[in-house]
């Protein structure tokens, strides 16, 4: 019986930066039912997949390789006969030292149908990241790519580079483990010790590293300053153009290396926020916004004097509610609303409708003396609260005080997600410099989630930053000191307070 195949997509993800894939690779992500990834293939872009889609890594780390090659192309043919789009994820362009010439052969071979998308290839992104152009009138007029390992590492083995040209700009990839040699065979050919040269470390990358030197000076460079892969190495005149236009690394958080709490669902604003400056991201989500467990009858909804909004969540949430109940925006006619924060307020004006009363500053003391502008006596007022399960008690407590019927509609939960070992083991690789707190819940769960010694150990490295004072107060209780805090309690309020530091810290 002949097999009925599905269609197999050689996709390149890019240098790094997930912002570098192409829209067709991200459509085919979308797609896929299984998707067979590598090391140098940013893990963000798995979040583009369906949630039921199988992920399988195959990379390698360092010297240490997960699957060798055959057993890669096994799984190719057998995920091939089993599904309908599997998508084989690949660091940079797949035919651009990526083996994906052989993978491509190897399907032709069984008959198996695919598709080719070109990625961004390293030797020319990362060092558009570092400020080199790989080509530049006056300087180079060409540009060869090569690698930098020998056949199959075999010791002693030349790279035979004597019918490279010797103008131009050489791009070496995963050279930094062969550097001395690469750097002797350059000699050996004919090229002066005094061309300029650099090594990128984690090219596109928030931690993006790069080392000037020239031919002469870059083994003893590169050791120096303890230069891992990956990393790209560029010879030529073009490489001293890094200190004129070094765009990248210059962006104002540019180096720091960030963990963000958030929600997964609510982080994606201050993730790519912090990304576009330069920061290098680590998402850790500690909370997960889930709806509410039991639908509490809160009467009809034209009923109330006020509507008092304190989160995105809490709009989302009840707008969902009403259209279930068969109402909508119609029937808040003549109800007044009041919300909390720019953002709860975007959410609100987007159903087209109109705020009533907003406070300045993002916390519910405020609020409440918002509302008593409008209402010094608020006694016979019908106020609806949606909040989260676990939202503090002040509003409800304070509004009753001055004699309003307060209903508080439980409109969803904040729970502690499931984080495995792994993620915790993960973050603490990644060692932030900078962690995010935009609720007490994250504050909570975040130490909860790490445990006391690894707190410690965070502690004596890591700076810590809070959306605002409740925010503040609940980690000074949990013994965590926050170096900054916002002054606008909201999400671009913080990420300003975040730059303002850095900005300050900026030779620390």
């Amino acid at each position: 019986m002949t097999t009925q195949y599905g269609k197999v997509y050689l996709v390149g993800a890019g240098p790094g930066d997930p912002g570098l894939i192409t829209v067709r690779g991200r459509e085919c992500i979308a797609r896929a039912d299984v998707i067979i990834y590598d090391a140098l293939a940013n893990a963000q872009l798995l979040e583009d997949a369906r949630p039921d889609a199988e992920r399988i890594f195959v990379g390698k780390e360092r010297d240490r390789h997960t699957l060798i090659q055959e057993e890669i192309n096994r799984l190719l043919v057998e995920w091939a006969g089993k599904a309908s789009h599997v998508v084989r994820l690949k660091g940079g362009d797949p035919f651009v030292f990526g083996r994906g010439g052989e993978e491509a052969l190897l399907l032709a071979e069984h008959k198996i149908p695919f598709e080719v998308v070109p990625g961004v290839t390293a030797g020319i992104a990362v060092p558009a990241y570092a400020g080199i152009p790989v080509t530049h009138r006056g300087m180079a007029t060409s540009v060869t790519l090569i690698t930098g390992h020998n056949r199959e590492n075999e010791p002693g083995k030349r790279l035979a580079l004597d019918n490279i040209a010797l103008t131009g700009t050489l791009v070496f990839y995963m050279g930094v483990k062969n550097l001395p040699t690469v750097v002797d065979e350059l000699r050996r050919v004919g090229r002066p010790a005094a061309t300029p040269a650099a090594v990128i470390e984690w090219g596109t990358y928030g931690r993006q590293r790069t080392v000037l030197a020239t031919l002469d000076t870059l083994v003893a460079r590169c050791a120096e300053a303890g230069v891992q892969p990956p990393a790209v190495v560029v010879v030529g005149e073009v490489a001293r153009l890094h200190e004129a236009i070094p765009w990248f690394e210059r962006r104002p958080l540019f180096g720091k290396r960030i963990a963000v709490t958030r929600s997964r669902s609510q982080a994606s604003e201050l993730v790519r926020a912090l990304r576009a400056m330069g920061a290098d991201v680590f998402e850790f989500p500690t909370i997960q916004i889930m709806p509410a467990e039991t639908l509490d009858d809160f009467g009809y909804i034209g009923d109330y004097d006020w509507i008092v909004f304190t989160s995105v969540n809490g709009v989302d949430m009840l707008f969902d509610r009403l259209d279930a109940l068969g109402n909508d925006a119609r029937d808040l006619h003549g109800v007044r609303l009041c919300v909390i924060g720019s953002a709860t307020a975007e959410a609100v004006r987007k159903r087209f409708l109109r705020i009533d009363a907003m406070p300045e500053k993002y916390v519910a003391e405020e609020l409440m003396a918002e509302l008593l502008k409008h209402h010094p006596d608020m006694r016979g007022k019908r106020v609806l609260l949606p909040r989260a399960d676990i939202a503090r008690s002040f509003l409800p407590e304070a509004l009753r005080a001055h004699g309003a019927e307060v209903t508080e509609l439980v409109a969803y939960r904040t729970v502690m997600p499931k984080s495995s070992e792994a993620l915790v083991d993960a973050l603490m690789t990644f060692a932030p410099g900078l962690v995010t707190f935009s609720s007490s819940s994250t504050v909570r769960n975040f130490c909860h989630l790490l445990g006391a010694e690894r707190m410690d150990a965070l502690k004596t490295r890591a700076v810590f930053a809070a959306i605002g004072p409740i925010t503040a107060r609940t980690a000074r209780e949990l013994g965590v000191h926050p170096a900054i805090e916002a002054e606008e309690h909201s999400i671009p309020g913080l990420i300003q307070a975040i730059v303002e530091w850095a900005a300050a810290h900026s030779g620390d």
